[in-house]
């Protein structure tokens, strides 16, 4: 039998010596970072200097350029300042080009680069890895799948659910405004384009154009898990629908196909069909895309119209002599409003709904007045 005695002393002396171990090697690891920080930001420094930009913190960027809700402005500023391209420094050495010129986007958008994963990470969690997130091979077969979603014959029945939604709108403004109340428009707009996508989508008949809104203030990813739910829910029970209707052939006999029905039947170059995963992440993309995007093109373009009242009361008698009074609006008159399509699209041009995109340079990319970019910007 043997018995050992443990110094206090002693056993302090050890664990001074495993922490003090442990500080150096922290400490080695944040030298290495710190060099290679330095070093990568040198380099893109050196890449860069062609297109000149505002100083920048080394580690920071120009984070605390854009603080308090400026960044709009500040972009603004910029694009007077540098023509064409500006780097914008992001915190540990990052860095994004910002590109406003029209030949500059035309030569990245000519090219096959993937979507940036910085700008678009944020979403992955919310609406999932659907059109808007894909790429390569991937982002092909779905594009392909989708294409019949949006054909002629597809479109034309959904012009008369649009026009029963914003009538429902309308409806609201009305009594609004015989309150002499003001009024927010996007709110209004956002509700419409919702209850628009929930009936030519996803043939749903709903009511949350009068029903009373529900308290905000939940979690992100509380909310995401609902939405996921909620789109669970609907494509589950579309399946269940289908499979008691039967073939193609004869559900479009019964009623007209929706965005649901067509992913739900589309099948890939090999036979295969979507997974429940990627149902729910298209599902929740064209969501977001047709709700959101909508509703703030609709709000921009009503905005322009008010501060141009003599292009709004053009617009107004476009389509009074079209439609005259009470008339619905019909597929066979949207090619009957050229001036009313021109005020659109020049409202888009000044206020769009997406105003930038991000992309990662797989190759290097020369510009037409002679400056580049290196691969990985």
């Amino acid at each position: 039998m043997s018995v050992s005695v443990l110094s206090p002393s002693r056993l302090l002396g050890d664990v001074s010596g495993i922490l003090q171990a442990a500080s150096l090697l922290i400490l080695l690891l944040l030298l290495i970072k710190a060099a290679q920080l330095y070093l990568h930001r040198q380099w893109l420094l050196k890449a860069l200097q062609q297109f000149p930009c505002p100083p920048s913190h080394w580690l920071f960027g120009h984070i605390q350029e854009f603080q308090q809700d400026q960044e709009l402005q500040r972009i603004q500023k910029w694009v007077e300042t540098f023509p064409s391209a500006c780097p914008h420094w992001l915190w540990g050495g990052k860095v994004r080009v910002q590109l406003h010129d029209p030949d500059y986007m035309k030569v990245i958008l000519g090219r096959s680069d993937p979507k940036s994963h910085g700008s678009y990470r944020f979403l992955a969690p919310w609406i999932g890895y659907g059109l808007l997130l894909l790429n390569g091979q991937t982002w092909f077969q779905h594009r392909r799948m989708l294409t019949p979603a949006f054909h002629y014959d597809i479109l034309k029945p959904y012009v008369g659910l649009m026009a029963d939604s914003v009538r429902v709108m309308l409806d609201k403004w009305e009594e609004l405004l015989g309150q002499d109340s003001p009024l927010e428009v996007f709110q209004h707009v956002s509700l419409m384009t919702l209850d628009t996508i929930m009936k030519c989508a996803f043939s749903h008949q709903g009511s949350i154009q009068v029903d009373s809104l529900t308290s905000a203030g939940r979690w992100t990813h509380r909310a995401c898990q609902l939405a996921h739910q909620h789109t669970d829910q609907v494509i589950q029970l579309r399946k269940a629908q289908l499979q008691k209707e039967g073939e193609l052939e004869k559900i479009k006999r019964k009623r007209h196909l929706d965005f649901l029905d067509i992913l739900l039947l589309a099948k890939m170059e090999n036979g295969s069909i979507l997974s429940d995963k990627d149902l729910r992440a298209e599902v929740d993309t064209f969501m977001f895309e047709g709700h959101d995007t909508t509703a703030s093109g609709i709000s921009w373009i009503l905005y322009a119209l008010a501060t141009h009242p003599k292009h709004q009361e053009r617009c107004r008698e476009e389509i009074h002599g079209l439609l005259g009074d009470g008339a619905s609006i019909t597929w066979n008159h949207l090619d009957q409003m050229p001036y009313t399509t021109m005020c659109i699209k020049e409202a888009l041009r000044l206020y769009p709904p997406v105003p930038g995109i991000g992309r990662e340079l797989s190759t290097p990319v020369t510009f037409p007045d002679g400056r580049s970019l290196p691969k990985g910007v």
